[in-house]
């Protein structure tokens, strides 16, 4: 199966084939793509709310025959009512959803977007691979997936978050940003500022490298995909690691929409 990801607009209707509409929401935007039949991307938006004009403008280019919604808010009913009349078939991913992999792991505990993740990885690198999904978001959740298994995961406060703690936790600490690192590298600070942000990311890069060198001892193969919004931090200092961006995710809810469809002939 062939994956591309460009993104393309203004395809006129008329030589549109079916489609299908994935909704990623997390915690602070939404994550929008519509996906054709060869699995290529015609569109994605990240946008900070979901409206009205929005889904209407989407379904009115694309006719999307399907839709899946998934969303760590916990509002996936007030998006599929905005579907209502518009798409034929809509899927709320939840923790009762069926899934093309198997999880070892507590169902009812698990966020959709790991989920999503963990299906992504394995429809795009192989079910026959032991792959490490670094989700660097809000919260940093590293995932194990071995030949289309979810083994587990473990979950820690991403870098906004643990300078966020750092300034509401204490009296006189700063709330500094990692924008302000303007492309150096990580090193020791010379001012407050520069030993908060340098001590965070530090602090979070060995975190992930230390995971990752632990499974690649016990997994030669070992394949590790980065996805998230802070993504970017680790690019230069993650060796032989894939960087897919929101993809993943996209493909593999879409993977699950067709996988229930299927299932339920439509």
């Amino acid at each position: 199966m062939q994956f591309n990801g460009n993104v393309v607009l203004n395809i006129e209707r008329e030589t549109m084939q079916t489609c299908n509409l994935i909704i990623d929401t997390g915690n602070t935007f939404h994550k929008i793509a519509v996906i054709d039949v060869n699995n290529t991307i015609l569109e994605e938006r990240v946008v900070p709310e979901l409206t009205e004009e929005i889904v209407e403008q989407l379904c009115s280019q694309y006719a999307p025959s399907k839709a899946i919604i998934s969303s760590t808010r916990g509002d996936a009913e007030r998006s599929r009512e905005m579907l209502d009349g518009r798409v034929q078939y809509v899927l709320c991913l939840d923790s009762k959803t069926p899934l093309p992999i198997t999880l070892d792991y507590n169902r009812a505990t698990i966020g959709t977007d790991r989920i999503a993740a963990a299906v992504g990885a394995v429809e795009m690198y192989g079910a026959d691979k032991s792959i490490l999904v670094v989700d660097a978001g809000t919260a940093i959740t590293l995932d194990f997936v071995d030949c289309g298994v979810f083994r587990g995961g473990n979950i820690s406060p991403g870098v906004d978050m643990r300078l966020e703690a750092l300034s509401e936790k204490t009296a006189t600490l700063p709330l500094c940003s990692p924008k302000a690192l303007d492309g150096a590298a990580p090193q020791l600070g010379h001012s407050t500022e520069e030993a908060i942000i340098f001590g965070v990311m530090e602090g979070v890069f060995y975190e992930v490298k230390g995971y990752i060198d632990a499974f690649a001892e016990k997994n030669a193969d070992l394949l590790t995909i980065f996805i998230g919004g802070d993504a970017e931090y680790f690019e230069n200092r993650i060796k032989n690691a894939i960087f897919a961006g929101r993809k993943v995710v996209f493909y593999g809810l879409n993977r699950i929409l067709e996988y229930n469809a299927e299932n339920e002939n439509i």
